[in-house]
């Protein structure tokens, strides 16, 4: 083949008071870096490669639909942000040019996935601060065996906000975790996670919240979902528990709205959730998957080459799930990858150049097929 174009067991979550938040406009010290000091040997789809942000947890770093606006979520205590809020900020094309984001949610609760709407005006993202100012509360993981345990809080709900942080209108508001939206490239339908009918399924609804139906029904926890360019498919991660045993956890945990996702799988189905199936089988976890640009073919990110369960690299492959070829080569973390609308850059957050921390960074490149 010709190769063409709520992070996972990494982020800490701390539950601090909204007291110590004192959000900034703009981070004073990000700036570019050295393609020499962050490519790896044999990232060959990489060129151009520039370092966006420095210091702290800097994830899910999506692309506005005219390709020159990244929105993301951060976190950094040493800056007085205790949990995930959303940022904004231009693309540096000028050399010299920094990155200076801004804050785009409350400031207050936590948040999660956010999106452009096609206007480039509004976005949207999840976010608990109707439930509160502070942050939610972090699962105890002793109280399961130290495993990864990650909370669906039931506070999500998913909002329409403007870029400059005003909300416009609330776009859930159901019991239970409402998030993981994305965007329809034919600006006409939001694909998102809620857990209103007792599990973690996908929903569509249209971009101003109403007529709202559910696409998956199978157990398990769907999500992480993206349209393909064309607004035809859809492409998400799953878990699928099969045994008594793990039905039992999953159900077990979910009650407590929280899970555990340490195994999940590829699916792709249509954009009504029919002919949904399963399109890798590589065990552990595999996720943050999306398509690429010409709708023919998928990157994902997946530690399946690692017993351990770490590092995580990002991979392509055929729809079909068939001649996997990993393009990332980190040996700690690489995730979140999008393409821009026109094919021709790659955003994804990676561990690179961190100095050894647990910081994720932001990096943007030309995507070379």
């Amino acid at each position: 083949m010709k190769r063409l174009p709520v992070r996972l067991a990494i982020v800490l979550f701390f539950a601090v008071a909204i007291s110590a938040f004192k959000p900034q406009p703009a981070n004073q010290h990000l700036q570019t870096s050295s393609a020499d000091t962050i490519l790896f040997p044999g990232e060959k789809h990489f060129v151009n490669m520039r370092q966006l942000t420095f210091g702290g947890d800097n994830a899910e770093a999506y692309f506005s639909f005219d390709g020159k606006y990244l929105v993301f979520q951060r976190k950094n205590e040493k800056e007085g942000i205790p949990c995930d809020q959303i940022w904004m900020g231009k693309i540096p094309t000028a050399p010299g040019e920094k990155f200076t984001p801004k804050l785009v949610s409350t400031g207050t609760g936590r948040t999660t996935c956010s999106y452009f709407y096609p206007d480039g005006k509004h976005i949207l993202y999840g976010s608990t601060h109707l439930a509160g100012t502070a942050c939610p509360p972090v699962p105890d993981r002793s109280k399961y065996g130290n495993k990864y345990i990650w909370a669906v809080y039931e506070s999500f709900d998913i909002f329409k906000a403007d870029t400059n942080g005003h909300i416009i209108k609330q776009l859930t508001n159901t019991k239970g975790y409402d998030a993981e939206a994305t965007i329809s490239p034919r600006g006409d339908k939001i694909l998102f996670t809620s857990m209103r009918n007792g599990d973690l399924d996908l929903y569509t609804m249209d971009i101003n919240g109403r007529h709202v139906k559910q696409i998956t029904k199978t157990l398990g926890y769907d999500g992480g979902a993206w349209f393909s360019p064309n607004g035809k498919k859809i492409i998400w991660r799953a878990s699928r528990p099969k045994t008594p045993e793990e039905v039992k956890e999953y159900k077990d945990l979910l009650m407590e709205n929280l899970v555990a996702p340490t195994h999940m799988e590829v699916w792709i189905a249509n954009a009504d959730g029919s002919e949904a199936h399963q399109i890798t089988f590589l065990e552990q976890a595999n996720w943050a998957p999306n398509f690429t640009p010409d709708g023919k073919h998928v990157i994902f990110c997946s530690n399946h080459e690692y017993k351990r369960g770490f590092p995580f690299n990002m991979y392509l492959c055929d729809l079909d799930g068939k001649n996997i070829e990993k393009i990332s080569h980190d040996k700690s973390f690489d995730a979140f990858p999008m393409f821009s609308p026109d094919g021709k850059k790659i955003v994804f957050c990676s561990n690179r150049n961190n100095g050894g921390t647990r910081d994720i960074n932001i990096f943007i490149a030309d995507w070379v097929e």
